[in-house]
């Protein structure tokens, strides 16, 4: 569900033409719908309303400052991964007491900043890492409340990039051996080991992974009470897939029920971390048709946007609906063409979409590309010196640029020639 929608053959997000947008700010652009992101979030807690729960966002899917302050104003929290996100989340008014540090690769100074802020848990995920945590949060007179990541070794069915719970995963620490560094943990003075960690993929569109992994947590919370360690926490992560094509992931209802049946009886409070099923489908990204090319074996339509606004076409092959803006007009039925969308990237792996049906294209005509929500602006880059797109969050009948476009002044910010070159 989402608050994109043709009215009289253009195309709108919630009460704002999207064209308006685009002669207004220009392309390409991303453009959020606030009610969809309140719809999501409320739809996914919805099912935990009778279980002690904390929604923490998983923000690496879009750090918008305006977007996190959406979900922390309906009682969010977030899932972190480095000091950055960090800092947005803060300077957005999430509390610290809903935040969550996730990752592999925490450094010592992003310990320190968390420490300092009081953060709710960190998700720990090796030995060594337990054992700086511990030397930074006694060095700053500090308790760090942790979770160990558990890498359960379930297999999610889902694109290889994006697997994150099997053994050959650089994820979570198997569960035999979790039990001895929670032990260890345990005895450290300055650590508190409160809860247990699991994420195991992401764009997952089959139940059955994410009820093994939890089923395997359960034992392993068992087991962690026997020996006194007091676990009030499960971490279940994210991962619950959207609809891109033809996927049919399960809807967060059934998720929910089937979460719930398992961890109802466990005597902990559940953190859940959703992110791409949240703002995926709240997003698009409007490009405008540059020129077109009719090659002998390929037909070419090039856009404004490009491989380093949109990443996850070559990224992941992954599929992005294409709708036009404004419907043709042009009269009778608009002839088809088979072609690929691409960008002005000089690499052949810059396209948007390939082998694609779509009507017949114009120099100037405008293209959003759907669900671009999540891990689109996010993992956008300035490959080949191109200033990134700006940000748009509508609300009702009005629209607000929360991201101003970058400017070429900006892709050479913090650089220097040295006075004295060879």
């Amino acid at each position: 569900m989402h608050h994109f929608h043709y009215v009289d053959e253009e195309l709108y997000c919630e009460n704002v033409p999207v064209g308006r947008i685009c002669e207004d700010v220009g392309t390409p652009v991303y453009v959020y719908s606030r009610e969809t992101l309140v719809r999501h979030f409320r739809k996914f807690e919805e099912p935990f309303a009778d279980l002690n729960h904390l929604i923490c966002y998983s923000m690496k899917a879009c750090s918008n400052l305006a977007i996190l302050h959406v979900f922390c104003g309906l009682g969010g929290g977030v899932d972190i991964v480095s000091g950055g996100e960090l800092y947005r989340a803060l300077k957005a008014g999430v509390p610290p007491s809903r935040i969550v540090y996730s990752g592999v690769g925490k450094k010592a100074a992003e310990m320190d900043e968390a420490l300092e802020a009081d953060i709710l848990l960190f998700n720990v995920e090796s030995e060594e890492e337990v054992e700086l945590l511990a030397q930074r949060a006694g060095t700053l007179g500090k308790k760090a409340r942790i979770a160990v990541r558990v890498n359960p070794d379930v297999d999610p069915r889902t694109h290889p990039y994006i697997s994150t719970g099997l053994k050959r995963n650089k994820f979570g620490i198997e569960v035999e051996r979790s039990l001895d560094l929670y032990r260890r943990a345990g005895s450290m003075e300055s650590l508190e080991p409160v809860g247990v960690d699991c994420h195991i993929g992401s764009q997952l569109t089959d139940l059955s992974p994410f009820m093994e992994a939890v089923d395997r947590l359960g034992e392993l919370i068992g087991a962690l009470r026997s020996e006194g360690i007091n676990i009030r926490y499960l971490d279940i992560g994210g991962g619950l897939g959207i609809p891109y094509d033809q996927e049919e992931p399960p809807s967060p209802a059934d998720y929910g029920q089937a979460v719930i049946e398992r961890v109802r009886d466990m005597g902990v409070t559940l953190i859940l971390e959703p992110g791409r099923v949240l703002v995926g489908n709240a997003g698009i990204l409007v490009t405008r048709v540059l020129y077109q090319k009719r090659g002998t074996l390929k037909h070419f339509v090039i856009v404004d946007a490009a491989m380093n606004d949109l990443m996850r076409p070559v990224l992941y092959k992954a599929y992005h609906g294409i709708w036009r803006v404004l419907q043709d007009g042009r009269g009778g039925e608009p002839r088809k063409v088979i072609a690929d969308v691409v960008g002005p990237i000089c690499e052949s792996g810059d396209f948007l979409a390939q082998d694609r049906e779509l009507d017949e294209m114009r120099s100037g005509d405008l293209l959003a590309l759907m669900s671009a929500g999540a891990y689109g602006f996010s993992m956008s880059s300035n490959y080949n010196s191109r200033p990134r797109a700006a940000e748009v969050l509508v609300v009702g009948d009005e629209y607000f640029v929360v991201r101003e476009r970058e400017t070429y002044e900006d892709l050479i910010r913090g650089e220097r020639i040295p006075d004295k070159t060879p």
